[in-house]
């Protein structure tokens, strides 16, 4: 580690010796129509990444990289946009705006009620859509997330393409409370959220907050280790359309073209965008072939927006959910074992079928309303449909040299003369049908020393589960599309909440929020292997929220919160429980209590910001993950009765010479089950099975690296080009709970580099050129895996399965906007 923190100064240092010392920059207030100012404008210079916002006195400045002319643009949530040349020839120009009262409305406040603001006391992020493309241009969400402190990103791809997922402080997506403009995204029953179901989504989001711990969520599953809330963009005033293509290593393909009509008679505006986005993947026929689409439109008055949203997702994607063995991880990294099998010949084959396939569609309608200065409100009603499969070569005995019996799928033996067929090869789907339906609503105040918020929504699930076989190699009355199990759940989710900040002083205030959800959960029907699922569950949990926030001065502030969440289990887990037992003796996995604590500072200036968070998750029967997957390749869990997290985060960022910005968090952190009891399986000298019961005190929590590390740093050689070093550090990390060295997963440092080059080009538009080198270094590491072990006559024995990633590979990317 102390490798990686040299490095991330030697390259601040490297390029500090380029930059130019001449101080150029450009000064002024920002002040409404009474001359009253505006502090929290966001004022910035178009087609660079120079930006600020203005303080409590309505004052900005910004550094400028050279001489010449400008954009310079204006924006605050109810005044109009403000737009002005501005020709930079001296050390200090001075421009006051003065920004009218927007005579419609043309932003949403769907996601005001549920996100953290200036004067909120908890440890958040908040990065816009221009942030976003500047880290990759096709990579999934996971990865445009990567910067922010505390988050590590997972490809079963290699390339951060289809498959990804995300940790924040040790947890998954399973313990994040996810939301696109307030409506909950993660899976009612997995409780995670899918990112291969939402291609390109990126390119259709205005803005992201990322909220550690517990957070302000109201909306949607608990959070237990972050919230994460998407914004879509907004209808633009103007007309515009974008043309995108990406290409690069792996014959990976992206195609995108938006458009917009501004707004028509001032009333009416609309927008679209369709993305497809192939690539082979860097690990064996783990190939994607994604569609998206997302319209919008919207009616503006001067009170009053109605706004619908859909967001359609196509994805096929080759099955790698299975990782690479560790004993061939050597030998070839991009080995995949799925749909291996063995053909007449006694060769080894590979089912080119081994596919996942599902559609995902998301209908939004909001309503939102400006009763006067202090009142809004806003409604939201949305559906989500999700339908797919996927697709298996099941062969005659697998590695485990299980037999795939006929009884397994509720078939009878075939007998042929006087053969006994009792298994085969065969090819299934594994279905999945289902909808989410709902609505939510919020009502925000605000009065000179108080805000308040109050909102409540209403979801409901319903799903089906089923499998059909397609073939089989040893056929003899077989119906068509056969199918062997099916299983129903049902999911409704009730939850109101109450919000308050109270300006004590100008200097302090006091947050309050508290949460009561109620939920009932339902599963019947047997399962792919014909246990019957039939169960009924009810959940009550009230999470209480305080904290304390003071203003230091106009720069600085610091904070201490306090905030209580509980979680339901996962479908996978109670599944498990009823596999797991006797039909009269079912344990079931219990809801999770989280205690967080946080203590945070930062500091705002004009050239240097930086910040520390210190946190303490102090958790009651968390339920951690095991390191094993289901056969599906869902993550399996167990309660755990005590554990905690606690670490500090770092942030920083200094902008030196006009050329150069940089930003750079780490976070080093402490993960612990205290007390950990675990029952092996274990074969004494006989090879008899017995349960093996052994205590490893405070063990290490799966996937919970303890350092963190994350920068950025642009050199601007001008307005139109800049070149970025992107860098990021994972600290080993185990993938079971019992601290092995075994069973972990390798610290790996990468590097990655971009050049940006954009281009006004007069009659034409603005064309945008990016090439950019991931894995710069070529380092050969893997960011996931799973196994476990057991005992062999006291030896302890593991199985793993790693997730390569790719070595050094490049994205070209060429746009045209309009």
């Amino acid at each position: 580690m102390k490798k990686t923190i040299l490095f991330f100064v030697a390259q601040f240092v490297l390029w500090s010796l380029f930059a130019q010392n001449q101080q150029l920059s450009i000064k002024g207030k920002i002040l409404d129509e009474s001359g009253s100012p505006l502090p929290g404008a966001s004022v910035f210079l178009e087609n660079t990444s120079i930006g600020s916002v203005s303080d409590s006195n309505g004052s900005y400045e910004l550094q400028v990289i050279e001489k010449g002319n400008y954009v310079i643009g204006v924006e605050f949530l109810g005044y109009k946009s403000f737009r002005e040349s501005i020709n930079v020839e001296t050390n200090f120009s001075i421009l006051n705006v003065t920004l009218t009262e927007e005579d419609i409305l043309l932003e949403e406040v769907t996601v005001e009620a549920i996100r953290a603001g200036e004067s909120t006391p908890f440890a958040y992020s908040n990065l816009k859509a221009d942030e976003l493309k500047e880290i990759s241009q096709v990579a999934d969400i996971p990865y445009l997330l990567e910067l922010t402190p505390s988050v590590v990103a997972t490809s079963e791809t290699g390339t951060g393409i289809g498959y990804t997922g995300v940790r924040i402080r040790g947890t998954s997506e399973s313990r994040i409370n996810i939301t696109i403009n307030g409506v909950p995204l993660n899976d009612a029953e997995s409780l995670g959220a899918f990112w291969v179901n939402l291609p390109d989504f990126s390119s259709s989001v205005n803005d992201v907050q990322i909220q550690r711990g517990v957070g302000t969520s109201s909306n949607g599953s608990s959070a237990f280790g972050a919230t994460i809330n998407f914004k879509t963009n907004n209808l633009s005033r103007d007309p515009h359309a974008e043309i995108y293509s990406t290409f690069g290593s792996f014959n990976t393909f992206k195609r995108s073209i938006s458009s917009g009509t501004g707004l028509i008679k001032e009333k009416f505006a609309f927008d679209m965008r369709v993305s497809k986005i192939t690539s082979d993947g860097y690990i064996k026929r783990a190939f994607v072939d994604h569609t998206s689409t997302y319209l919008s439109g919207g009616y503006f008055g001067e009170k009053t927006v109605v706004k619908a949203s859909v967001l359609l997702g196509d994805q096929r994607t080759g099955i790698s959910w299975w990782g690479t063995p560790v004993e061939i991880l050597d030998i070839d990294r991009t080995y995949n074992p799925a749909g291996k099998y063995i053909d007449d010949n006694g060769e080894t084959q590979f089912y080119d079928g081994q596919t996942d396939n599902y559609k995902q569609n998301h209908y939004q309608l909001s309503l939102s309303h400006v009763f006067n200065k202090n009142l809004n409100m806003n409604a939201t009603f949305h559906t989500t449909t999700g339908e797919g499969y996927y697709e298996q070569y099941i062969p005659e005995f697998d590695d485990w040299d299980s037999p795939n019996l006929f009884t397994d799928y509720g078939l009878s033996p075939i007998y042929i003369g006087n053969d006994t067929i009792t298994e085969t090869d065969m090819i299934r789907q594994k279905w999945m049908e289902n909808i989410f339906y709902g609505g939510i609503f919020s009502l925000n105040y605000s009065k000179e020393n108080i805000e308040l918020s109050f909102g409540a929504s209403v979801n409901r699930y319903e799903g089906d589960h089923f499998g059909n076989i397609l073939w089989t190699k040893v056929n003899s009355g077989i119906p068509k599309d056969y199918e062997w199990y099916r299983n129903q759940a049902e999911k409704t989710d009730i939850s109101g909440f109450l919000k308050a900040n109270w300006f004590v002083t100008e200097q302090l205030n006091i947050y309050a929020d508290v949460q009561q959800r109620f939920l009932n959960y339902m599963m019947e029907g047997p399962d792919d292997d014909g246990v019957l699922l039939d169960q009924e569950h009810d959940y009550s949990f009230f999470n209480p929220k305080f904290g304390i926030l003071f203003q230091i001065s106009d720069n600085s502030k610091a904070y201490l919160s306090y905030a209580l969440s509980h979680r339901e289990p996962t479908r996978a887990d109670l599944k498990d429980a009823v596999k797991g037992s006797s039909e009269n003796n079912v344990k079931y996995p219990q809801p999770e209590a989280l205690h967080d604590y946080e203590l945070g500072y930062s500091y705002q200036g004009k050239t240097l910001a930086g910040g520390i968070n210190i946190y303490y998750m102090n958790y009651i029967d968390q339920l951690v993950l095991t390191g094993e997957l289901s056969d599906a390749g869902y993550p399996l869990m167990t309660n755990v009765p005590k554990s905690y997290r606690a670490g500090v985060e770092l942030m920083g960022g200094v902008k030196l010479f006009n050329k150069i910005e940089w930003q750079a968090n780490m976070t080093l952190s402490s993960n612990k089950i205290v007390d950990y009891v675990e029952i092996a399986d274990a074969y004494d000298e006989n090879w008899d099975y017995y349960s093996a019961t052994i205590e490893y005190g405070n063990s290490n929590i799966s996937y919970s690296p303890e350092i963190v590390a994350g920068s950025i740093l642009n050199y601007n050689f001008n307005k139109d080009l800049t070149i970025s070093f992107i860098s990021k550090y994972v600290g080993e990390q185990y993938f079971d709970n019992t601290s092995s060295n075994d069973r972990k997963i390798d610290p790996y440092f990468l590097q990655n580099a971009s050049i940006d080059y954009q281009k006004d080009i007069k009659s034409c538009g603005k064309l945008i050129v990016k090439f950019m080198v991931n894995n710069l270094l070529d380092t050969k590491y893997s960011n996931n895996a799973y196994g476990g072990y057991w005992l062999e006559q006291g030896n302890d024995v593991t199985w793993a399965y790693y997730y390569p990633q790719a070595g050094r590979h490049f994205m070209v990317t060429l746009g045209l906007e309009f």
